[in-house]
């Protein structure tokens, strides 16, 4: 099987999140709140999350 990181359907902003959770078959919830706290806590969310709607398909 063949996976590919892409943007998922289930968007709040740009589907960035839905696409990972997609990937590695969990819940979209937990990943988005995964970059809340990287964004509070280490401040990387918001970068990170641009950088990946810019470069996922």
């Amino acid at each position: 099987m063949n996976k590919r990181l892409t943007k998922g359907t289930d968007r709040k902003l740009f589907g960035v999140c839905s696409g990972i959770a997609n990937y590695f078959e969990t819940d979209p919830t937990i990943v988005r709140v995964a970059f809340v706290l990287a964004f509070f806590g280490f401040g990387i969310g918001p970068l990170a999350y641009i950088i990946l709607a810019v470069i996922m398909p």
